[in-house]
């Protein structure tokens, strides 16, 4: 379970097991009411579906979980219009989108979650990941963010079908 941490709207505990640990949510903190930019996380529960990892930066754990290799012609589309919406396409691609082979190390795990993807909505949001958090535990643009050791943790325990619920 994800929910907000006291005194940061934008910060969160996550528990599982019987652990706790911290986590980075969206800048503008956890929303029923997710619309496309709008920097919040939806308060639903999400199921995980599978993953990418950069193989070149990270070695994972054992895990249930399918997981990609990341490649520098993967991206992820936001655009809400186009047909490949909340998707993953590959470059080159015109619409909007973003890259899954990122510099900054966010997405050196990127677990999908099922938001807005089984039945897509428009303007619903897209690219609601969980994946590794900026230093600082910075807000993310509505994903949930651990720390690499968490992330580790956790993906031993993880498959397709886990239920991620942000309350």
């Amino acid at each position: 379970m994800v929910r907000t941490a006291p005194l940061d709207r934008r910060r969160a505990l996550l528990s599982f097991d019987g652990k706790t640990e911290q986590a980075a949510i969206g800048r503008s903190g956890i929303t029923a009411m997710k619309r496309e930019g709008d920097g919040a996380t939806p308060r639903a529960t999400m199921r995980l579906i599978g993953g990418f990892t950069r193989r070149d930066r990270v070695s994972l754990p054992p895990t249930r979980l399918p997981i990609r290799g990341i490649r520098r012609d993967m991206l992820w589309c936001d655009a809400p219009h186009h047909a490949s919406y909340n998707r993953p396409v590959r470059a080159p691609f015109a619409a909007s989108h973003e890259a899954m082979m990122r510099d900054d190390g966010l997405y050196d795990i990127c677990l999908v979650m099922d938001w807005n993807i089984s039945s897509r909505r428009r303007q619903a949001g897209s690219a609601i990941f969980f994946h590794l958090i900026r230093p600082g535990y910075e807000p993310t643009q509505g994903c949930i963010a651990v720390s690499l050791p968490a992330m580790k943790r956790l993906l031993r325990h993880m498959r397709r079908g886990t239920a991620v619920r942000v309350a």
